[in-house]
C-alpha cells in the first residue's frame, strides 16, 4: 500500500484542473471570505451547452467509470472514498444512481448515514465512519458522512466553537491517515439554491412515488437554511486539504451535477495508472477442451 499522501487533483490535464479551481474552497483554512453565495448553483461550467448531449455524455462517462472501477478492484493498490454532502434534495441519491448506477456491485458500496444509534453514540463520532471506509480495491460512496457531525451540532448549538475547530482537526487527521494508507478521497458538496429546494420538496409532497421521501423535519431544517449555509462556509475551507479536497458542484441542474461529478471522478481514477495484475505463467498455453 502507498505510504505517502495521495493528492486526487494532482493530474496532468491542466486545463481540466483549472476548470475545477473556481469550485474549490481556499486551502489551509483561509476561508474567512469564502461565501457559497458567490458560487452560482445554477451554473453549468462542465456543460457542452446542449442538455441532450450532456445526458449522452453522462452515459458514456458512466460506462468508462464502470471499466475503471473493475480495474481498481483488480489492481488492489488503492481504495476510493467519495463523499456526497448537501442540503435536503440536493441530489445525493440521484448522483449515486446517475454516476455509479452502471457499476458492478462487486467492489462498490453506497453507505447512507442516518442519526447515530445508541451503540454508535457510546463511541467517538468517527468510530462508525471508520468501519465503513473502503477496503483494498473498493469504491465506497458516502451519502452524507462524518461531516454531519460538524453541521447538525453546530446549527443546533450543541457544541462550542472550540469543539467545532477541534472536530475539524480530528477529521483532517483522520482523512490524512486514510490517504497515507492508500485511500483516495474526493468530496463533493452538492450546491442547490433555496428556490430549487422549495420546488423539489413540493414535488415530494405532490408525487405519490416520492411522498415517502418527505419528512416533517425537512420543513424545520429548511427554516435553518442560512444557518446551514454558514456552517458549510466554515467547514469547507477548514477541511479542504490536498489529500481530501472539496469540490462545490452547482446542482440546480441534475444533468450537469452528474456530468461534473462523473468527469472529475474519471480524471481522478485515470491519474492512478491502474493496471491488471500479471497472469500466472503456469497458465500459458492451456487450452480449454
Amino acid at each position: 500500500m502507498p505510504s505517502s499522501l495521495l493528492f486526487p487533483f494532482d493530474i496532468a490535464d491542466r486545463t481540466l484542473a483549472q476548470r475545477w479551481q473556481p469550485w474549490q474552497p481556499p486551502l489551509n483554512g483561509q476561508g474567512q471570505d469564502f461565501r457559497l453565495k458567490a458560487l452560482d448553483p445554477g451554473a453549468k461550467p462542465f456543460s457542452g451547452g446542449d442538455k441532450a448531449q450532456d445526458k449522452a455524455r453522462v452515459e458514456e462517462l458512466a460506462l468508462e467509470l464502470d471499466a475503471l472501477q473493475n480495474l481498481l478492484y483488480a489492481d488492489k493498490r488503492f481504495k476510493l472514498l467519495v463523499v456526497l454532502q448537501g442540503m435536503d434534495t440536493a441530489g445525493k441519491d440521484g448522483t449515486v444512481r446517475g454516476v455509479f448506477g452502471r457499476m458492478s456491485a462487486l467492489g462498490v458500496h453506497a453507505v447512507g448515514w442516518k442519526a447515530p444509534t445508541e451503540l454508535e453514540r457510546a463511541h467517538d463520532y468517527l468510530w462508525r465512519i471508520h468501519q465503513q471506509v473502503p477496503g483494498a480495491g473498493e469504491l465506497t460512496v458516502f451519502n452524507r458522512s462524518h461531516y454531519e457531525d460538524v453541521l447538525v451540532p453546530v446549527v443546533g448549538g450543541w457544541i462550542t466553537p472550540a469543539q467545532q475547530r477541534q472536530r475539524f482537526a480530528h477529521i483532517n487527521d483522520f482523512e490524512r491517515m486514510l490517504s497515507e494508507t492508500g485511500t483516495v478521497i474526493v468530496k463533493f458538496m452538492l450546491h442547490i439554491s433555496k428556490d430549487e429546494q422549495r420546488q423539489r420538496l413540493q414535488e415530494r409532497l405532490d408525487d405519490p412515488a416520492k411522498h415517502w421521501k418527505f419528512d416533517q423535519g425537512d420543513i424545520a431544517v429548511r427554516k435553518q437554511w442560512d444557518d446551514y449555509q454558514r456552517a458549510y462556509e466554515q467547514l469547507l475551507p477548514a477541511t479542504h486539504t490536498p489529500w481530501a479536497p472539496w469540490t462545490v458542484v452547482p446542482a440546480d441542474s441534475k444533468t450537469h451535477r452528474n456530468l461534473m461529478v462523473a468527469t472529475l471522478l474519471r480524471a481522478v481514477l485515470q491519474r492512478l495508472d491502474l493496471r491488471y495484475p500479471p497472469g500466472d505463467p503456469a497458465l500459458d498455453g492451456i487450452r480449454i477442451q
